[in-house]
């Protein structure tokens, strides 16, 4: 019992002094996180609540910034917005390189730090000249996809993305078909962001297309609806269903035998980390001196526990 009871006293005091550190360096930073991501995406949900727990634990000021209908042009106004307003750091996706780099360079060229998280590439990062990337390497996680599926037979598929516009959506899809070893030709439709579209957009291609062996589904914006068109036409359980990311429903898929397998990027460490990187730069001058890969890790019904608990909240 008194092993016990110092056990405790010892991590109360480490704690105190935790708390006490953190509060001599809230200096009030103030961070700006920037998306692609259209207001209906829930997805991003996760990126939220981590970039306030983060900002919560560092003793900083978080923003979360996007153009509500998804459009690129205005993410880059919004960046330049961000920008003027002198924050101590910019976290930003990089959906599009073309349209986004000017907007994103001219923020580092004024003197603020910027880290690229979830689109984009570490390369691309490096030539806009942000501190670092924290994501998923896309195409390399459409392949790994891929590769497991042709393992499990699969030799056709449908890719549904509902964000064609995205060059990374592409890459999911092409990595995919690459790891199959098979062409990606008209496999990828543009399913858009209308949930009943997107369920008719499968409908309509299933039955043109009956012997497809796979669906892919690049997160719940697509895979949402997807589920509903496979329980319409009888295929739920029947068709090899992959997607990339989680959410409430995807999990349901998983634990039900719908879904195979979803694609854990782990967003709560996209918009997490970077918040902790760029205090921690700010205030002490250290910087981790490689880029971050959150993910691929491929969650299966094995592994359902925690991501079940805080699936659309933290996973």
């Amino acid at each position: 019992m008194k092993k016990i009871s110092k056990a405790i006293a010892v991590a109360a005091v480490a704690a105190s002094a935790f708390a006490s550190v953190s509060a001599a360096h809230a200096e009030g930073e103030r961070y700006v996180l920037v998306s692609h991501a259209p207001d209906s995406d829930s997805w991003w949900n996760t990126i939220k609540n981590a970039m306030a727990l983060a900002g919560e634990q560092m003793g900083v000021t978080v923003e979360y910034r996007n153009p509500p209908t998804g459009d690129l042009a205005d993410m880059a106004r919004i960046i330049d917005q961000v920008a003027a307003s002198n924050p101590d750091g910019i976290i930003t996706t990089l959906a599009d390189f073309d349209v986004l780099k000017g907007s994103i360079t001219a923020a580092v060229d004024s003197g603020i730090n910027v880290i690229i998280m979830n689109s984009g590439t570490p390369e691309q990062a490096r030539e806009v000249g942000a501190l670092m990337y924290v994501g998923q390497p896309e195409y390399d996680a459409g392949l790994a996809a891929g590769q497991r599926a042709k393992a499990d037979g699969v030799a056709s598929f449908l890719c549904v993305n509902h964000y064609i516009v995205q060059p990374s959506s592409q890459e999911r899809c092409q990595g995919f078909a690459d790891g199959l070893g098979i062409p990606l030709g008209n496999q990828m439709i543009d399913a858009g962001q209308d949930p009943a579209e997107i369920k008719n957009r499968v409908l309509a291609y299933l039955s043109a297309n009956p012997d497809t062996d796979a669906v892919l589904t690049l997160g719940p914006t697509s895979a949402d609806p997807t589920l509903q068109a496979l329980a319409e036409n009888g295929m739920a359980g029947d068709i090899y269903f992959g997607t990339f990311d989680l959410g409430a429903e995807i999990v349901k898929g998983i634990q039900a035998g719908t879904i195979k397998w979803g694609i854990d990027q782990q967003p709560f460490l996209q918009a997490y980390l970077p918040v902790v990187v760029l205090t921690n730069y700010d205030r002490y001058g250290v910087l981790p001196g490689n880029n971050i890969n959150s993910g691929p890790g491929f969650v299966t019904a094995d592994g359902l526990t925690k991501v079940e608990a805080f699936a659309g909240e933290y996973r």
